[in-house]
Order: C-alpha cells, then structure tokens, then sequence
C-alpha cells in the first residue's frame, strides 16, 4: 500500500451527554479503502491521542489496512483547542474511571452511527482495541462490559486498580480532599480528587480487571517490555496467567513506551514499538478476519 494515500481526519468532538465535556478524536486510514476493520486506541494517565509517536502507530496501522482511531479521554486536562496541552486541570482532577469507561462506550456508539464521517470506509462489525498503560485496563473493562469489541490488546497495561494506592496515600488523599501528582515534562502540579477513589469504592465489581480478565470472551493479546519503569512486566506474566487463552509477547529491553518519547522528532518508530506494532497488526488480521 502507497503511503501517500494515508490520511488523518481530526473528527469533530463528541459532547459526551452525561457530563458535557469534550471527546476529541483522529481516524488515520488509507484513502480509497473500504470494510476497513477499526481499531481504538486508549491513551494512559498523563497521556492525550498525539502524545509522541503515537501518530505514527496510527500511520503504520493504516499501511496495513486498519482504520485507526484515536481518542482524548474527556478527562484527561486536553481541551479541542489545546489538543497537546493539559490547559483543564479542573477536568483532570475531577476524572474517574467510570467517565474514562463511559467516554469508550460513547465513542464505539458514534463510530457505529450511520453519522460518522467515514461510515462508508469501515467495517465497524471488526472492532479491535487497544490500550496503553492504564488504558490497557480500561480496555480489559470495556470489554467485559461491551461486546462490540471483538479483540483486545495491551500494551504494558495496569492490572489490579485495588494496587494503584497505598493506605497511606489513600488516607491523606480522603483528609486532603486532594492530592497533586508532579508532571515531570510539564512541570505541572496535576490535582487528583478523593472522588476518583471514591468512585473505585462505589464500582468496584465494574473496575475489577483481574474479573475482567478471567471472564474475558474475546481475544487477548498482552505485550509488555522487559525494562518497563514504570509497570514492571510480571504484571503483564499475572494478566496471561488469569486468561490462559490469551497471548503474551515481552518485548525484550523494551521501556514503558516502547522507546517512545513527547515529543517526538523523528519520521520512523523506535525499535520496541516496531515490534509491538507488528504482533498488534499480526493479531488483529487474524483475530478481525
């Protein structure tokens, strides 16, 4: 396939109806094609749709006959005009993963719709999905609770929301109201309220994805790196080890981001994320076949 022929589309945002706020979304795909299946992908914490290489990705998934589409969790401090930058604290800290579930859920339904702008392209009865990081989770979730998504992958996902705070954490977070979590690149303070544990406490069998995991009916791909900062890949060891079925791929001396970083300069991916793309794209083609 002529890579000059692939395009990126900035969707119109969504205004999702529970909370009012803004999904803002990119299809990247190849001009011309058609029943393209679709994958979604799901950005972690302190992540946004453009964050690094992840243009790329989309890139290199429409080579390979996907439509590939990106969204901004409507939580995530992003706003449709400062698509890169966290300018709306006050949403970050008042974001819950039960918003986080609900923004997915709200996104299939507009890919579904006979109003998206590209429903002649894809074939929406082949949708697969991916997530990164603590979208990863929120990927198992989504899947437990919608079977519109016909396979899944991970790549170096979170695996136990029970894990995420210690009791003392948590114990000033509940006194405080508040706790701020440093952005290292950014230099912000990024508030996260007590609501967001206290949804946890009020969903916990919606938000538990080690149920989601057992139970799982479709496909699972988990990919991981072996030199991961930030989530160590056992926890990718423990996620195949719930689904038997599923498949595991460590990718050897591969970082969280598989060798990505914001921003990203250059015009090819990293080594680690050429190769998690392509046991990605080799899942999907035959798992959305």
């Amino acid at each position: 396939m002529q890579t000059s022929y692939i395009k990126r589309l900035e969707g119109k945002p969504i205004i999702h109806e529970n909370h009012g706020k803004s999904i803002s979304w990119d299809f990247t795909y190849a001009e011309g094609g058609k029943n393209l299946p679709v994958i979604i992908f799901v950005h972690g914490f302190k992540g946004f749709k453009d964050w690094g290489h992840f243009n790329l990705i989309a890139r290199r998934f429409a080579e390979q006959g996907f439509g590939f589409l990106k969204l901004n969790l409507s939580h995530n401090g992003t706003t449709p005009e400062q698509l890169m930058d966290f300018a709306d604290l006050e949403a970050f800290g008042n974001n819950t993963f039960s918003i986080e579930l609900d923004d997915i859920g709200a996104m299939i339904d507009h890919l579904q719709s006979p109003d998206f702008v590209l429903a002649d392209k894809v074939d929406t009865s082949r949708l697969g999905i991916i997530g990164h990081s603590r979208g990863g989770g929120l990927a198992l979730l989504k899947c437990m609770e919608d079977q519109r998504i016909s396979a899944v992958v991970t790549w170096a996902a979170i695996h136990d929301l029970s894990k995420r705070w210690t009791p003392t954490f948590i114990e000033k977070w509940k006194q405080d109201g508040v706790q701020y979590i440093h952005n290292g690149r950014t230099g912000q303070e990024m508030p996260l309220k007590y609501a967001l544990y206290e949804d946890f406490l009020q969903t916990m069998e919606r938000l538990n994805i080690p149920k989601a995991v057992k139970t799982l009916k479709q496909p699972l791909l988990v990919c991981h790196g072996t030199d991961d900062e930030t989530l160590p890949y056992p926890i990718a060891e423990a996620i195949h080890s719930w689904q038997p079925a599923s498949q595991l791929k460590l990718i050897e001396g591969a970082n969280h981001t598989f060798g990505g970083k914001h921003p990203f300069a250059d015009d090819t991916l990293p080594e680690a994320s050429r190769q998690v793309v392509t046991e990605s794209v080799d899942f999907f083609r035959q798992k959305l076949a």
